[in-house]
C-alpha cells in the first residue's frame, strides 16, 4: 500500500538557510541572493553537451547512448509485461546504455528475454517481494534518529539498501523488525539529504520577499492554468510571482513531507508552455511522461545551476528530511543545490518529475530526488501541457459505438479490471469487443478474460506500444471481466465495450 495520505489544507514549514555541506538536505527554497526514437535521432538542444560533461562521454557516446536507450525501451516494457509477479527488476548497464538486463524468479524465462535482445537474470525475489520488505522498514525505522535517513531497493544487487551514518545501530534496529536480513544490506553514508528549494520548466519564481524555487512542469486542472513544484516550497494559499517579480498566481495545494509536491494556479498574463529550460538560452520540448527505466539518462533543470544530466539509480526511495520522511521518490546521480527545488527532471522529451531534494552540489557532485510526476497529477487531478497540445477532455474518442463506457486513471505499472472491479455476464455465444483510449505518448494494453470455474484465464490480448488498443473475440457464454494496464506512463482513460 502507498504511504501517500490524504491531500493536507496547508504545509507550513519552517526552512532556514543551507551551507553547502556534504551532508543530503531536501531542495530548499533558495534565498534570493543581492546581488523518444525520434527525438533521440535529433536530441534536444543541450542534452548531448550535458551528457558529455555530467557524464564523461564523447559527443559520439552520448549520442549511442540515447539511441540505445530509446531502441530497448520497448523490449522492457514487453518483458516486464510478460513475467508479471516473476519480474525481478530491470536496468540499463554500461557507459552507453548498450546492455538491458531484465531479472526474473524462473530459469524458464531466460530464453524469452535473451530472446527479446535483453540479459537475463535469475533472482531469488520479485520486486513486488522486495518492496513489501522496504515497505516494512519505513514503517519503523525513520522513528529512530540512527534508523538511515535513505532507503530503497537496489535492483542490480537483488536487496534492500539503508544508507546510514551508524550503521551498527541501523542493524540492530532492523533486527528487532523481523524482515529476512539476507536480503537487507546497511551502507555508511553521511548522505542526509534536505529539501532544495510563458512558464516554462526550471525557471524561477519567488515566495515571498526571500524564497525562491523553480518552475517543474505546466499543467492544466480544467480551464485553470498552472505549473507543479515540490510541496516544501510554499503552502496552500501562498502567493508567487515570476521570473521576472510580477504578479504569477497562488499555491493551491501542497504536501510535504510524506510527499513532497504541490501546484501553482497562474493567473490570465502567464501561459503555461510544454517547455523546459535548457540552461543554454534554448528550450527542450515535453512531448508526455513514459517513465524511464533504471539506468537511463536524465536530465534536470533549474534556477540556481541550470541544466545537468546524471542517470536514474533507484526508483520508490524512502528518504528522511530534517522536517520528516517522503517517500516514493526517485534517486539520481544528477546534482543539485538550494533554489534549483520544484525543478523538471526530464528524460528526451518525457516529463519525469519535480526535485525534491539531495546532497553536496554541482562543484563537487551530489545525488538528487526527484518526485515522479504521475502520482503528483493523479493527486491533484492535472494534466501535463505537451506538445500535442492541451490535453483533451475525457471522451470517447475513438471508441464510439460501444454500449458500455467505463473511465479511469493510471499511473505507471497499474492496472484495474473492469467493470467496476468486477465482471459481466454473457448468457450467450457471440462476439466481445473492447475498446481503449488513453493520451498520446503512454502505452496501455487491455486484456479480456474468462472464468473457468477455478481461475480467470486470459481470452484475447492486445498489447502495442501505443495508447490506444481494441480487441474482438468470440465466445462462449460465461463470466468475462478487462484488464487495463498502464505499462508506461500515466493517464486517464476510457474503455468502451460490448457482449453478445
Amino acid at each position: 500500500m502507498s504511504r501517500r495520505h490524504a491531500i493536507t489544507t496547508g504545509c507550513v514549514l519552517t526552512i532556514t538557510a543551507l551551507t553547502l555541506t556534504a551532508v543530503p538536505v531536501v531542495a530548499q527554497p533558495r534565498t534570493v541572493e543581492t546581488s523518444a526514437v525520434v527525438a533521440v535521432r535529433q536530441p534536444p538542444p543541450g542534452m548531448v553537451e550535458a551528457l558529455q560533461r555530467d557524464l564523461g562521454l564523447t559527443r559520439e557516446q552520448a549520442q549511442t547512448r540515447l539511441l540505445n536507450e530509446a531502441r530497448m525501451r520497448p523490449i522492457e516494457a514487453k518483458l516486464r509485461r510478460r513475467l508479471g509477479d516473476r519480474f525481478g527488476g530491470s536496468w540499463f548497464a554500461g557507459s552507453i546504455a548498450q546492455t538491458l538486463v531484465v531479472a526474473t524468479t524462473s530459469a524458464d524465462d531466460i530464453p524469452q528475454i535473451l530472446a527479446a535482445g535483453a540479459r537475463g537474470e535469475v533472482v531469488d525475489r520479485s520486486l513486488a517481494e522486495l518492496d513489501a520488505i522496504k515497505e516494512k522498514l519505513d514503517e519503523v525505522l525513520p522513528a529512530h534518529p540512527r534508523g538511515g535517513s535513505v532507503r530503497y531497493v537496489d535492483v542490480r544487487s537483488h536487496k534492500v539498501v539503508i544508507l546510514a551514518v551508524d550503521p551498527s545501530t541501523t542493524e540492530d534496529l532492523i533486527k528487532r523488525i523481523g524482515v529476512d536480513t539476507s536480503v537487507v544490506s546497511v551502507l555508511p553514508s553521511d548522505e542526509q539529504p534536505r529539501p532544495l528549494s510563458d512558464v516554462v520548466g526550471g525557471t524561477p519564481y519567488y515566495v515571498g520577499v526571500t524564497s525562491r524555487c523553480s518552475v517543474g512542469f505546466s499543467v492544466l486542472r480544467g480551464h485553470q492554468n498552472g505549473f507543479v513544484s515540490a510541496g516544501h516550497c510554499g503552502k496552500v494559499g501562498a502567493a508567487t510571482t515570476g521570473f521576472n517579480r510580477v504578479a504569477q498566481g497562488v499555491f493551491q495545494a501542497s504536501n510535504f513531507p510524506e510527499s513532497d509536491f504541490g501546484w501553482v494556479a497562474v493567473n490570465d498574463d502567464w501561459t503555461p508552455k510544454p517547455l523546459v529550460d535548457n540552461g543554454t538560452g534554448g528550450t527542450v520540448t515535453v512531448a508526455g511522461s513514459r517513465e524511464a527505466v533504471e539506468g537511463v539518462s536524465v536530465c534536470r533543470s533549474g534556477s540556481t545551476t541550470g541544466w545537468h544530466c546524471g542517470t536514474i539509480q533507484q526508483r520508490n526511495v524512502s528518504v528522511t528530511y530534517p522536517q520528516g520522511t517522503v517517500f516514493e521518490v526517485t534517486r539520481t546521480n544528477v546534482c543539485a543545490e538550494p533554489g534549483d527545488s520544484g525543478g523538471s527532471f526530464i528524460s528526451i522529451d518525457q516529463a519525469q518529475g519535480v526535485t525534491s531534494g539531495g546532497s553536496g552540489d554541482c562543484t563537487s557532485g551530489g545525488v538528487t530526488y526527484f518526485q515522479p510526476i504521475g502520482e503528483i497529477l493523479t493527486t491533484y487531478g492535472l494534466s501535463l501541457v505537451t506538445t500535442a497540445g492541451n490535453p483533451p477532455p475525457l471522451s470517447t474518442g475513438t471508441c464510439t459505438g460501444y454500449e458500455q463506457t467505463v473511465t479511469g486513471t493510471l499511473k505507471s505499472g497499474q492496472s484495474v479490471y473492469q467493470p467496476k472491479t468486477r465482471h459481466y455476464r454473457s448468457t450467450v455465444a457471440g462476439a466481445h469487443a473492447g475498446c481503449l483510449d488513453a493520451y498520446d505518448g503512454v502505452d496501455f494494453d487491455l486484456y479480456l478474460q474468462k472464468w473457468n470455474g477455478h481461475n480467470w484465464d486470459t481470452v484475447a490480448t492486445a498489447e502495442s506500444p501505443s495508447p490506444d488498443e481494441k480487441i474482438t473475440y468470440t465466445g462462449t457464454p460465461g463470466h468475462y471481466r478487462y484488464r487495463v494496464l498502464s505499462s508506461s506512463g500515466f493517464s486517464p482513460y476510457v474503455l468502451g465495450y460490448k457482449s453478445p
